[in-house]
């Protein structure tokens, strides 16, 4: 269970599809969708 800040929403939720990712400066991420609002949820750091 990983939790980002949704922009839409304007709430904290819990990322749906949530996958790592490493950005270009080789940071890790976690990319995802909102469950509510279907929009992109992109957190750095690990989950």
């Amino acid at each position: 269970m990983t939790i980002g800040y949704c922009v839409k929403c304007r709430d904290k939720r819990e990322i749906g599809g949530a996958k790592p990712y490493t950005m270009k400066n080789g940071k890790p991420a976690i990319k995802g969708t909102c469950p509510t609002c279907s929009t992109a949820i992109f957190r750095i750091g690990r989950g």
